[in-house]
């Protein structure tokens, strides 16, 4: 009987994942992985009642329970490099770096030493033979936020719930009684909760205000309480009163100036050609020349582009590509990899 350590976050994804594998016949232990337990002003951390929530899943289920502690961990290599980029003006993307740091690195590594033959998480994603694979339901994928898991951590991984859809979790959870099966699922920043970026930034960060400025008049329309908090495409929050709404068309960190426009065609905003740093190809670097589909961002609509060395051509310019955020590229139902927005 094979071993398989869940992580259990106390919502409905993971518990629901655990009990198909009790039912599956493998010897389940959940564990809660404590990340971050931090309370910030106004906004209390909830890590306590996800945890209750995670022990009261197993209970039920009859299956062993760990706590793994990796806080100190996740504040050096996701927390930290989330306040990195912000600070150097790019927009990162936190719930990949804990993936690639975190769930399928530290967690796969302290669950093997114990015994475990195999984890399981309750990611939207399917594999076959160390290789992604798109989930069944295509809202909910999860494989973007996958791109930089390894391969070999992939052979060990099991994902249940890649063959269902939101909906169907949800019922058999609820058929199978579980405590979890009508808790919300959780928004915000992945470590945080319910607070915004803006907020938790504060705590860690000394902004000063700055000027907005009209790109094309070059006239100052407004003013900012820290460049760090734009990013490019962004309408809502600027402040900018009268006429037609203004949108995020770039930035300058070192002036901290924000630059805007009422020009959804101006040319800032759009992209044919993207160069990636940082690549993570899962098996094998995409091939030369080849036609793939990628994705900009979470949900984003796939779009087709040739590959060559590191840049992507498109097929159609996209909208507000932004430094620091992640570029994900698909054969087909593959997910073969991707890299970081220069």
């Amino acid at each position: 009987m094979k071993k398989v350590f869940v992580g259990m976050s106390g919502g409905v994804d993971s518990s629901l994942t655990a009990a198909l594998l009790v039912e599956q016949g493998y010897e389940v232990t959940g564990v809660y992985m404590k990340n971050w337990t931090q309370d910030l002003p106004g906004m209390r951390c909830p890590w306590a009642d996800d945890l209750a929530d995670a022990k009261r899943v197993a209970v039920q289920l009859g299956i062993d329970f760990r706590v793994f502690d990796f806080e100190n961990e996740y504040r050096d290599k996701v927390v930290q490099y989330m306040i990195d980029e912000y600070k150097s003006g790019h927009t990162p993307n936190p719930d990949i770096m804990c993936n690639q740091e975190v769930k399928f690195k530290l967690f796969l590594e302290t669950a093997l030493e114990q015994g475990a033959d195999m984890i399981a998480t309750g990611h939207y994603a399917q594999t076959n033979n160390g290789k992604l694979l798109l989930a069944l339901d295509g809202n909910k994928d999860q494989t973007y936020f996958l791109y930089r898991v390894e391969q070999s951590a992939l052979e060990k991984t099991l994902f249940p719930l890649g063959e269902f859809t939101k909906p169907q979790v949800r019922t058999m959870a609820k058929e199978r009684g579980l405590a979890t099966a009508s808790k919300k699922d959780s928004q915000g920043i992945c470590f945080v909760g319910q607070i915004g970026i803006r907020e938790f930034l504060g705590q860690y960060v000394q902004t000063k205000p700055g000027k907005i400025i009209d790109l094309s008049s070059k006239n100052v329309v407004g003013k900012h309480d820290g460049a760090i908090f734009y990013t490019l495409g962004q309408r809502h929050g600027l402040n900018v009163g009268g006429g037609l709404p203004y949108y995020v068309v770039g930035k300058d960190m070192e002036k901290n100036e924000v630059y805007v426009s009422t020009n959804l065609n101006t040319e800032s905003l759009w992209q044919e050609n993207i160069t990636l740093q940082s690549t993570h190809w899962i098996n094998e670097e995409p091939r030369e020349g080849q036609t793939y589909a990628l994705r900009i961002r979470h949900r984003a609509p796939l779009v087709n582009c040739t590959y060559s060395q590191g840049m992507l051509q498109l097929e159609e310019s996209q909208r507000a590509i932004t430094p620091g955020q992640s570029t994900v590229l698909y054969d087909g139902k593959i997910c073969l990899g991707g890299g970081i927005v220069v």
